[in-house]
């Protein structure tokens, strides 16, 4: 291998190539590792410096990023990102996941940008290809692809929160379990919450988040109804809010809180079976669309094929006087 190196020219400036490309990878991973733990520690020291106000307001800074800060420059330049239904917005913001107060302004700014952007690009493209647009062409594919960047950030929040209502809905049965389990062995409802959104992290984390949210609210003076009912207006799904609003009554009339999670958890779980068998009763449905548009016209062919040979061979030549 050496002596390879050693007389071919080729190999030799390849092998120095892939030597240095490796020091200095080596060389911006150490740099970025020292780089990012400095910065850490610089951030660490700050906020154990600082008075509490100054903790939670570099806390949320931190949180929320670069992008309220970018909100708030281009909103200074003169462009007006709020929405005409904010509180709408706000509360379908919030049932797909996201609670960072600029996250209604940054949903109409991508919806801004996807506007212009989609048009410019298909102009760019045409032109690099060498096509010639006329302007019928134009205003047509340039109009439905403003269309679309409008309503593409719409469709993609309403399919992220129709999947975070949907894998609520399907983890909250076993949370009501766990809960049952905590509240019958001694613990408090505000207990039981904490130690259950702490176990569920992994397995269930938007439920764990509900309810470390809830326990949060509980442990900073909330009222244990408004806490309830916050948790049940941020989730965005009925059987949550059933539950908050069935606490509230127990709590208020007096009645077993570990009998009301029993009940409550046994009718959740039945109705996600009975929402499993409607998903199996509709796959032989939707099975018979493709059955029907993909195999029953080869079926047809198969089968119709030798008697339309046969009146070829056979019947056209009588008919013609050939036979």
């Amino acid at each position: 291998m050496v002596d390879f190196l050693a007389t071919n020219l080729f190999a030799r400036a390849a092998f120095l190539l892939l030597v240095f490309m490796l020091a200095v990878f080596l060389l911006t991973a150490v740099v970025r590792i020292v780089t990012r733990r400095a910065a850490l520690r610089s951030g660490i020291k700050s906020i154990a410096q600082s008075g509490p106000s100054e903790r939670g307001a570099r806390l949320q800074e931190r949180r929320d990023g670069g992008w309220l800060k970018l909100t708030e420059r281009i909103e200074k330049a003169g462009l007006n990102l709020a929405d005409t239904k904010g509180d709408e917005l706000r509360q379908k913001m919030i049932a797909a996941g996201f609670t960072s107060p600029a996250a209604p302004k940054l949903f109409t700014l991508t919806r801004l940008v996807l506007v212009l952007l989609l048009p410019t690009l298909y102009v760019l493209l045409a032109n690099a290809g060498g096509k010639e647009l006329s302007f019928f062409k134009l205003y047509l594919f340039g109009s439905a692809l403003a269309l679309l960047g409008l309503y593409l950030p719409n469709l993609y929040v309403t399919a992220r929160a129709d999947r975070r209502r949907e894998a609520i809905t399907n983890g909250f049965p076993d949370c009501l379990d766990l809960m049952l389990v905590c509240v019958e062995a001694g613990l408090g409802l505000e207990a039981a919450m904490d130690r259950v959104g702490r176990e569920m992290v992994h397995s269930q984390p938007l439920v764990a988040e509900l309810l470390s949210g809830a326990t949060l609210h509980l442990r900073a003076g909330a009222a244990r109804d408004e806490a309830l009912r916050k948790m049940g207006d941020r989730s965005g799904v009925e059987e949550v809010r059933s539950f908050a609003t069935l606490l509230i009554q127990s709590d208020k009339l007096g009645t077993s809180i570990g009998e009301t999670l029993r009940v409550y958890s046994d009718e959740m779980r039945e109705k996600r079976r009975l929402r499993a068998e409607e998903k199996a009763h509709r796959l032989p449905v939707l099975i018979s669309i493709p059955l029907v548009v993909c195999m029953l016209p080869t079926m047809i062919g198969v089968l119709m094929l030798p008697g339309a040979v046969r009146i070829v061979r056979e019947m056209v030549p009588a008919l013609t006087g050939g036979g």
